[in-house]
């Protein structure tokens, strides 16, 4: 007979938003198992932000290289040449070294890591590899997973998690999407010397985000000469021969190239959990139905992350993970995620920062005489002595009498590290009298924010 072990508390999935979520019911002393089947981290640490994050910084330092060291009078025998190999070694080297202060994270706060796939066997039940876990509390935070566009030949295109199985760099990528996904790894693509395309099907890439990110997006990637074509919808994808593919649109156009991906959006991870036996209900396209404190349709379970369709960010699914916990077992009955004003960054070449209201939200939702849009453009001091001047692209978005910013948006250098401490004045309901007040720093970027007319 096989024997139950019962937890307090069981956490299915050890991505960020499962293992923040865990560690924070150790602390509180309930007693904890993490679920897992594969490498600790999730998407973030072993296919996403963290190894893009390392690309990226390869491809800025490629670019800023190439167009600004002259300028500066630093001179180089010959061009820098990226050795992808060492690369892929240090980048694997460091997601390693996360598995392991993950793990001894979990060891810290008691809780047991099982090894294997869940499966419930109703609310408060689960198996895995055959052996049977019990808890008063289950949570799902399984992800989600990249997807392609279901056409002839899809298969032929690689997803985001294939990006970092690669042992070389294609010659050539057709990369489908203009999304966060789509307009960063083209960007990464570019700058390390692929004959990069995007294709996108919008007017526009980031066509949801405000106006002067997606125009200034578009303006810049053409300054910096990317290759990219808008309204494009791909049919089918014929492969000619080794490292040889066909991108048919539906306009009736092809493009030749080595390498396809597919950045047209994520699913969730929900095949295989059963959770009809927890009673847990599924939006449209797959995603777990969750209230404002997380809770399911199933009693006593609960979700978080990607799988639930929120905002799919890494400190979203680990805010949202603790403060359920909070909830659970710390006595704190009203904890729960704010979901209001969260920051993003999109790492673009310049990167993108962003948070709160867009000019277009604001006119939807308030009369003309209540909304005031300051907005400048630039070229910051890094590119000006340089013949690779680069603009910057910045804009508040202000609403009421007292001016209250409720949003602000930016593209340029440095836009990923000045959005953090804005974000803060913006969920504090700073107004645009408080930036006018504040003193600049010179000469940075960041100061725009603070001296807008």
């Amino acid at each position: 007979m096989t024997r139950t072990k019962e937890y307090d508390y069981l956490v299915i999935g050890g991505g960020s938003g499962g293992i923040a979520s865990a560690n924070r019911a150790g602390m509180h002393g309930a007693k904890v198992g993490l679920i897992e089947e594969h490498n600790l981290g999730g998407t973030c640490v072993n296919l996403g932000c963290v190894p893009k994050k390392v690309m990226w910084y390869v491809a800025e330092m490629m670019e800023s290289i190439d167009h600004y060291a002259e300028g500066y009078g630093l001179e180089f025998g010959n061009k820098p040449k990226l050795n992808f190999k060492k690369m892929v070694e240090n980048r694997d080297k460091y997601i390693k070294f996360l598995h392991g202060a993950y793990k001894k994270g979990l060891d810290s706060n008691k809780v047991d890591l099982i090894r294997g796939r869940a499966v419930f066997v109703d609310e408060s039940t689960v198996k895995v590899d055959g052996k049977t876990y019990t808890a008063e509390h289950i949570m799902i935070a399984t992800g989600g997973k990249p997807k392609r566009l279901p056409i002839p030949g899809g298969e032929y295109g690689m997803v985001s998690d294939d990006i970092f199985d690669l042992e070389k760099l294609p010659g050539s990528i057709a990369v489908i999407g203009g999304g966060y996904i789509g307009v960063e790894m083209s960007g990464i693509f570019h700058a390390m010397g692929v004959d990069t395309h995007l294709f996108v099907r919008k007017p526009q890439p980031l066509y949801n985000f405000d106006s002067i990110i997606c125009e200034g997006f578009s303006e810049l990637a053409g300054a910096e000469g990317r290759k990219i074509q808008t309204n494009k919808t791909v049919t089918e994808v014929k492969k000619l021969g080794e490292d040889k593919y066909e991108l048919v649109f539906d306009d009736g156009s092809t493009h030749e190239t080595e390498m396809v991906l597919w950045a047209t959006g994520r699913t969730p991870n929900t095949e295989g959990l059963n959770l009809e036996a927890a009673g847990v209900n599924l939006y449209p396209g797959g995603y777990i139905e969750v209230d404002q404190y997380q809770n399911t349709t199933g009693n006593n379970v609960y979700a978080v992350g990607d799988v639930t369709g929120r905002v799919e960010l890494t400190p979203v699914a680990i805010a949202a993970g603790r403060q359920l916990s909070e909830r659970l077992f710390n006595n704190k009955k009203n904890a729960k995620v704010d979901y209001d004003n969260i920051p993003t960054v999109i790492f673009t070449h310049p990167p993108i920062g962003t948070v709160g209201m867009t000019e277009e939200q604001v006119y939807d939702l308030y009369p003309e005489e209540y909304i005031k849009i300051y907005k400048t453009s630039f070229t910051s001091m890094h590119s000006s002595i340089t013949g690779h001047r680069q603009k910057a692209y910045m804009k508040l978005v202000c609403v009421g009498k007292n001016e209250k910013v409720v949003g602000l948006h930016g593209i340029g250098k440095g836009m990923d590290e000045i959005l953090q401490g804005f974000a803060v004045a913006i969920q504090m309901g700073a107004t645009k009298k408080d930036f006018d007040r504040t003193i600049a720093i010179h000469p940075t970027a960041a100061e725009e924010f603070v001296t807008m007319k």
